[in-house]
């Protein structure tokens, strides 16, 4: 059975409804907070399934990375949006960095106030620091 989601316009509060397909449009929704009938329908978001080649093939597009260099915004937006595709934990240093290019500040700015996350300080171990390539 669907889930509906749906607002009630006298107490405000958002609900979830299991409606048969035959019961959708027959059946009236009804708030289990107030038992109004006066309820809005809410639009679900929409999942695509896509495939990771797919994914990465969008976030190859050059179009994508067009205005970047003057646009921390734009760089933090993107560089999230990669991280949400990738499907990966970057730790918090990257999204200390994140929140700090979306705030608007520049990277050089970033780099003078963290300069660990610059140098490969402790934080940096088994990300490819001097130390995972020293040859004995």
């Amino acid at each position: 059975m669907p889930t509906y989601e749906y607002r009630c316009l006298d107490c405000r509060r958002r609900f979830s409804l299991f409606f048969t397909y035959a019961e959708y449009g027959k059946k009236p929704a009804i708030c289990p907070h107030c038992h109004s009938e006066n309820v809005q329908r809410r639009i679900n978001r929409v999942r695509i399934a896509r495939s990771e080649e797919s994914r990465l093939e969008s976030l190859a597009d050059p179009s994508n990375l067009a205005g970047l260099e003057d646009d921390p915004r734009a760089l933090g937006r993107m560089m999230r949006e990669m991280s949400r595709e990738a499907g990966e934990d970057m730790g918090p240093e990257f999204d200390e960095v994140i929140d700090r290019l979306e705030a608007g500040q520049s990277p050089e700015e970033i780099e003078k106030e963290l300069p660990e996350l610059a140098e490969g300080g402790e934080s940096s171990e088994g990300l490819g620091g001097d130390d995972d390539f020293a040859l004995d």
